[in-house]
Order: structure tokens, then sequence, then C-alpha cells
């Protein structure tokens, strides 16, 4: 269990999912991959090896499908935007990756079909009844899943400048903000063994341009009505000043668990 969501909350996450499609150009410019030692790691803890199957939810552009794809490893890819899926197929050509354009509530998969389900920065879109008891049901016997998560942390003074402007703006209290940490909501499922989590952080310089970028391709940002989000654009282009950069701490965060093999 993640804990019960209203009938808004649902309403507001079911819409907020759908929007990053219509800035898949942009999503795919600026918004980080993974650290290749971190997509190492959880393949290495889910003891992957030739012939394995691989299910990512959420896969957006490819960034971690394209570091998913290697010889002997079989991936799934899934989205709800089809333009991300087209942006994807640009990016993979390995004969081994199959993009479908389809929810993981909708996905038509056998049971106990993969030994891997990750997914980064998508898995909370997902209804929280379904989530995870079909990833236990999708998972074979041993077979894990990995919740990856990327955070951006701007050194201050713009930081804590960038986040009043968040509030400032407006409502960002969706059910998914509120949501437990990834190892508390999968530990009280019962479904999974305890998880393991790991942090792996490194430091960047974003030009200016390319943090309102970033910052434009958020899901509450994309909520916004246009006037909104040209304000917000024009009020961090102000705090960025004449800066050709700023500094900042990118952190990925991944959790891990293995399908418990009684919990059917």
């Amino acid at each position: 269990m993640t804990g019960a969501e209203s009938e808004r909350e649902r309403d507001k996450r079911r819409y907020q999912r759908l929007l990053f499609d219509g800035v898949a150009e942009r999503y795919q410019a600026v918004r980080p991959g993974y650290p290749a030692h971190v997509v190492e790691s959880v393949i290495t803890t889910a003891g992957l090896g030739p012939g394995a199957e691989i299910l990512e939810v959420g896969c957006g552009t490819g960034q971690l499908t394209e570091r998913l794809a290697r010889p002997g490893l079989r991936v799934t890819a899934i989205d709800i935007g089809a333009s991300m899926i087209a942006a994807a197929r640009r990016r993979v050509t390995s004969t081994d990756v199959s993009l479908q354009v389809t929810s993981f509530e909708d996905l038509d998969a056998a049971d106990a079909s993969f030994d891997l389900i990750i997914s980064s920065a998508a898995f909370h879109w997902i209804d929280p009844e379904v989530a995870f008891t079909k990833s236990a049901r999708l998972l074979r016997p041993g077979g894990w899943l990995a919740l990856l998560g990327a955070e951006e942390h701007y050194d201050d003074p713009l930081g804590a400048a960038l986040d009043d402007l968040w509030i400032t703006h407006g409502d960002t209290g969706g059910a998914w903000e509120r949501r437990p940490s990834d190892p508390a909501a999968v530990a009280a499922t019962g479904l999974f063994s305890a998880p393991s989590c790991l942090t792996d952080s490194q430091e960047a310089a974003l030009a200016a341009g390319d943090v309102i970028a970033l910052e434009s391709t958020r899901a509450t940002f994309l909520s916004w009505p246009q006037d909104t989000q040209r304000h917000f654009a024009d009020e961090l282009r102000q705090l960025l000043g004449p800066q050709p950069a700023v500094r900042l701490t990118r952190q990925t965060l991944v959790t891990m668990a293995q399908v418990r093999r009684d919990h059917g």
C-alpha cells in the first residue's frame, strides 16, 4: 500500500503524467541521464545475465534504455507518450529493445515475464493500487524491482531563491509530491524483501539557459497556465542574472528490492 489518494489527487496525477509528451524534445535536450556506473550497479545487483528480460517503465526519450541495451539482455521499454517513444526510437536502435506506447496499467504481459522491472522517476505516476502488485506479479521468482530518481540541488543563494519561486507561483501539493520515500513505499507492500539503497552525487555546472529549460520540464510548471509559466521563467532569468553558468549537485537515488517468493 502507498496510501489512499483523493479523487482530486488522482485526477491531477493522471493529468500531469501526460504533460511531458508535449515537451519531448526539450526533455531530451536538458534532462540528465544516469551515470553508467549506477546502471551497472543495478544490473550487477539484479544478477542479470544472457537471456534476462527487463521491463523499463516510463522510458521517456530512452536515456536509461540506451544504457540498458547491451548484448544478451532483452529490454521492453514502455511510455505513455507517443512523442517520447518516437524520440527513444531515434536514440535506441538495438533489435533487443522493444519500445511500446502504453501505460503500465494497460501493459499486456504474462505473469513472471521479467527478471528486472526498472523505472526512472516515473513509478509515482502509476495508479498506486497497481504499481507494486502488478510489478510483483510480472517478476519471475528472484526478480528485482529498481526505482531510480534524480534531484538537482543548486548552490545557494540560487537554490533557496528557486524554492521560494516555486512556492510563490502556486499549488505544488499534488498527491505524488507527498508520497512516501521509495524504500518506505516498497517495504510497506510486503511483496518484496527489505529494500537496499544507493545514493550517487555528481557536481555539475549548467548554463543559465539550460537551467530555465530544465526547470520548465517539471510537471508542476507544465500544468500552469501560459502566463504563469512565462512569469516564472522571467523571474528565474532575473535570479540567474548575467552569470554564464551555475553550480549544482546532481543526486541519483536508487532503491532495489527482490520480489518475495511467497508473495502470491
